[in-house]
């Protein structure tokens, strides 16, 4: 199978996902698009929005769909390491010896949804931190691998700050998206009161794909080729992010506190292969980068006092930045990545 004809097959199982999840979630296209697009790229997400919206019910929809397992952890205050990660227990054998063992935690799933993230204080909240960069665990001397593929998808409640502990800026860099979940529409939410509701009335949710399939997927999508052109205009935005940058705009100097790192840029370029494979196209195009922009750096960018008297967010001054910013000038560039030419 050549790389367009992969490239078809993509496109035709993610229709086949947004329909299978549509059957349960109603509305919410695009946040599904940008949980796929996490997904197909190996990444992690954190979800954004209000409770009621059906976070839950979206992420556990996507993992049947895809035949993964899934595992919810509430988080909460008196939330422990090890409720997450897994402990030793001393076992008592028939001849009187003792031995420890491992007692695998719900990390150990494809799909872990960390319900409201920002409940449990920075010492839990860095359990995650190994699993999301190394996909392993450690506990004591013993170091365990998590189940391929492995994603971390978290939630946060944005209106309700009391008793919570923000996630430190290390934790937050590891989210490929931020993905705020908004309200549905008018027309939406008559089709949410209409539906009958309780578990007894859920459709069973039918299987898309496996794991094998998704690493199938995953390959075809980091193969979509991307030309030194958008790797340079993705350059120009990240370092723009940043004041003390020389190319940086007026707004970033005057309303940024610091901006988005290296790793944002990655993160950039992989949410624009996902957006071009997902539309079925065989190349990443500037519209993809300028598209996965906000998801890729609302949570990277920091704004100060400044911003907030003017009424601006992280999303606003993003926006601003991608009209600020040209594209660099056409030259000759070269494609780079696989499969590029």
């Amino acid at each position: 199978m050549d790389f367009d004809e992969r490239l078809d097959a993509f496109k035709r199982i993610r229709d086949r996902l947004v329909a299978e999840v549509g059957r349960a979630i109603v509305g919410q296209r695009e946040t599904v698009d940008q949980m796929l697009a996490t997904v197909f790229v190996g990444g992690h997400c954190l979800l954004v929005g209000v409770p009621g919206l059906a976070k839950t019910l979206m992420v556990r929809t996507l993992a049947a769909a895809l035949d993964l397992s899934f595992k919810r952890i509430q988080f909460t205050p008196d939330l422990m390491p090890s409720d997450i990660t897994g402990t030793d227990v001393v076992d008592q054998q028939p001849d009187g010896r003792r031995t420890f063992r491992f007692v695998r935690g719900p990390v150990f799933a494809h799909i872990v949804l960390a319900d409201e993230i920002n409940r449990a204080p920075p010492k839990t909240q860095a359990a995650l931190l190994e699993a999301m960069q190394e996909r392993q665990v450690t506990v004591g001397q013993e170091t365990y691998p998590l189940p391929q593929p492995f994603f971390v998808i978290a939630t946060q409640n944005p209106i309700e700050q009391e008793g919570t502990y923000p996630l430190p800026e290390a934790q937050l860099d590891r989210f490929l998206l931020a993905i705020h979940v908004a309200y549905p529409t008018a027309a939406e939410e008559e089709r949410i009161l209409m539906a009958p509701t309780g578990a007894a009335d859920e459709e069973p949710v039918e299987r898309v794909l496996d794991a094998g399939g998704l690493h199938a997927l995953q390959q075809a999508v980091l193969a979509v080729p991307v030309s030194r052109y958008v790797v340079a205009y993705a350059t120009k935005l990240i370092r723009a992010t940043r004041p003390g940058d020389p190319t940086a705009p007026e707004v970033v100097r005057e309303m940024v506190d610091w901006g988005a790192g290296p790793r944002a840029g990655q993160h950039l370029i992989l949410a624009g292969k996902a957006l071009a494979a997902m539309a079925g196209r065989a190349a990443v195009a500037a519209d993809d980068i300028r598209a996965a922009a906000v998801p890729v750096l609302r949570h990277r960018v920091a704004t100060n006092f400044a911003a907030e008297a003017a009424g601006l967010d992280a999303v606003a001054v993003i926006q601003r930045l991608l009209q600020e910013v040209p594209e660099p000038p056409v030259r000759r560039y070269a494609a780079v990545g696989a499969g590029a030419k």
